[in-house]
């Protein structure tokens, strides 16, 4: 009888613990978009900043001064935001990636599918060739690229026989191949077109818009409830093959679609921002380490701390150096180094 209390009153601690931390991450992430949103060259009060949000959702019942309304809108809140949904995005999809394959060092970037989209734009910058012509020429092919990548990983862990292990090794040597090509690239091309390669290899938000925030808002609010619904074959399948198909979940066709949701994901942001790691890396970590492994609540608080995560190391690149703004992916590396020394020190006995 008290064992049985004991276990419900840790259960009770555990839900406490979660809800808490989802609560504070919440509130974390409110509080730094505010104060995101009054960052930046032009000298905008905290007041000005919310009054010009209000009055650009309720027109007539607030008024706010038309440059702070212009700057706010025009300027800053889509990019606040996207870097919300972007954080949010990618640590759901490291989050999934790091499940199915059972390996903490799993993540968009390090299966080389940021790499493909690196290769994709560097395609389109040097040679000029893609699917998509015009403005959308260097979007559409790391688009493609990045989808192209998450195939091939597919196809060949399939010929090598369906398994975390082979879906590894397939995307380490893609990483590798993308990676080569792009450096040819850079070989290939005028100083001009390496620049701009080198640009969106760095990774930003400064080429977002609201079309680009719908886009992408859009396409991870259709996959996460998804992925959120299937979080018990996620448990399962970060159990181990045999255990997860002793449970009855088909290990092959779930882990092809839980990677290529993922990888839809992941290539929907960076095709927009170019090459951000670590964020897919460093936030699932941090959520283990506060509330456990069950996916039914680490993927919606992988989320809001991987939103935290980008926002803050956006925001970062657009003070530390103002009115210089820095690429966030080089942000995001600053911050993600220390974490993983920090893990490695802290574990260094297993």
């Amino acid at each position: 009888m008290m064992g049985t209390e004991t276990l419900l009153e840790g259960f009770a601690a555990s839900r406490r613990r979660r809800a808490l931390f989802h609560a504070l991450m919440l509130v974390l992430l409110v509080l730094l978009a505010g104060v995101a949103i009054t960052l930046g060259t032009a000298d905008l009060s905290v007041a000005d900043a919310y009054l010009a949000v209000l009055a650009g959702l309720f027109p007539g019942q607030f008024t706010a001064p038309p440059m702070a309304e212009n700057i706010v809108w025009n300027y800053r809140l889509h990019r606040v935001l996207f870097a919300i949904v972007a954080g949010l995005g990618l640590a759901i999809a490291g989050t999934v990636m790091q499940g199915i394959l059972r390996n903490p060092l799993a993540s968009p970037f390090t299966l080389g599918i940021s790499s493909a989209a690196a290769t994709g734009a560097a395609v389109a910058i040097v040679l000029g060739a893609g699917l998509v012509d015009g403005e959308f020429l260097i979007i559409g092919n790391a688009f493609v690229f990045a989808l192209l990548a998450a195939g091939i990983i597919y196809a060949m862990a399939r010929y090598r026989g369906m398994g975390a292990e082979s879906m590894i090794l397939a995307g380490i040597a893609l990483m590798y191949l993308f990676s080569a090509v792009t450096s040819l690239l850079q070989y290939l091309g005028t100083s001009e077109e390496v620049q701009e390669i080198v640009f969106w290899m760095f990774g930003s938000l400064g080429r977002t818009d609201w079309t680009s925030l719908g886009i992408v808002t859009l396409i991870v609010a259709l996959c996460t409830p998804y992925l959120i619904w299937r979080a018990w074959d996620l448990n399962a399948l970060a159990e181990g093959d045999d255990i997860a198909e002793s449970l009855g979940v088909p290990v092959k066709r779930s882990m092809t679609i839980f990677m290529l949701i993922a990888s839809l994901i992941t290539a929907a942001i960076i095709c927009f921002t170019g090459t951000i790691g670590f964020i897919g890396l460093v936030a699932p970590h941090i959520t283990r380490m506060a509330i456990g492994t069950d996916h039914r609540y680490l993927l919606p608080a992988s989320g809001l701390v991987g939103a935290l995560l980008l926002l803050g190391a956006d925001s970062l690149a657009r003070t530390l150096l103002a009115p210089t703004i820095l690429p966030v992916g080089i942000m995001t590396a600053f911050l993600g180094v220390p974490f993983f020394i920090f893990l490695f020190l802290r574990g260094r006995g297993a």
